[in-house]
């Protein structure tokens, strides 16, 4: 037995659009009153509406144009061998490492997605800003991979005096918000730039733990476009200051000195940086190459 149903014609109704608007006015106001109750009595500042005028947005800069804006410099060879910079010297017995470490440095950063890397020693006279440099500088000598240097090791800072001091830029302005990023860097060649200071701050913690460190890092990622962000930090030991700063970084690169660093100092290191970061390995650093006798 099958149950038909009867289609009944729907009534065409006049919809009156006057009382419809009045309606949807009606609703409007007493829900902005409701949300102004509501934000009374939770003591709460209503969010600002924006507003299109007045609004001077800044232009838009592309980090192919800010990245061609930076002041270049010139790598000087003599200061380059005073700074014992050996990644463009094919002589030197350390030129292969420094190709060897980039090439193993890139591969964990592509393979994990990371971009800022910190460099950072157990203590003082490692050689972490040297290979920090080098480093740097070998990674550059790459197509279509710009890197991004800057010394955060306020304490002592040593970049300026590697590549000389006339390339200083206000680092620590920067990260203070006080000096835009086109004046913090200089450019060697067409994909390094650097940011290092001649002189230390004050109170170097609380400046690499502040909102607009935080900003700044943002602000290099993001407007500088560059690949590879290294970070000379200050030994992990004795200070504050890296872990301080490690929630800033994808991962860090811990430089060991042969005959200087003890095995208690590495294994602490390695357990206060693997509990904040991502450990991308360590260096063993100053080490003699067989006959040649090449220092690093």
């Amino acid at each position: 037995m099958s149950a038909q149903i009867e289609a009944k014609p729907v009534e065409q109704t006049e919809v009156d659009i006057e009382s419809v608007r009045d309606q949807f006015y009606k609703e409007v106001n007493f829900n902005n009153s409701m949300e102004a109750r509501i934000t009374k009595q939770l003591n709460l500042r209503p969010a600002p509406t924006p507003s299109i005028e007045g609004a001077a947005a800044p232009p838009a800069t592309s980090a192919d144009q800010l990245w061609a804006a930076l002041e270049r410099a010139e790598l000087d060879q003599s200061q380059a061998r005073r700074g014992r910079i050996v990644a463009f010297a094919q002589s030197e017995p350390a030129y292969a490492s420094f190709d060897v470490l980039r090439t193993k440095v890139l591969k964990s950063l592509k393979l994990n997605n990371w971009t800022t890397v910190a460099v950072t020693s157990p203590e003082p006279g490692c050689g972490k800003s040297v290979l920090a440099v080098n480093l740097a500088f070998s990674m550059a000598k790459l197509e279509n991979c710009r890197v991004a240097l800057l010394d955060l090791d306020f304490r002592r800072p040593q970049i300026s005096a590697i590549l000389g001091p006339e390339m200083a830029r206000p680092t620590a302005d920067f990260l203070e918000g006080q000096s835009p990023i086109e004046g913090a860097f200089v450019r060697y060649g067409d994909n390094l730039a650097v940011s290092a200071g001649r002189h230390g701050v004050k109170f170097p913690a609380e400046l690499l733990q502040s909102q607009s460190a935080r900003a700044a890092m943002v602000e290099v990622r993001e407007r500088l476009g560059a690949n590879v962000v290294l970070l000379d930090l200050p030994p992990v030991l004795g200070c504050d200051d890296v872990l301080a700063f490690l929630p800033n970084v994808d991962c860090t690169l811990l430089v060991i000195g042969a005959g200087l660093t003890s095995i208690a100092q590495v294994r602490r290191c390695e357990q206060e940086l693997a509990s904040e970061t991502n450990l991308l390995g360590m260096v063993l650093n100053k080490c003699w190459h067989g006959e040649s006798h090449g220092y690093y």
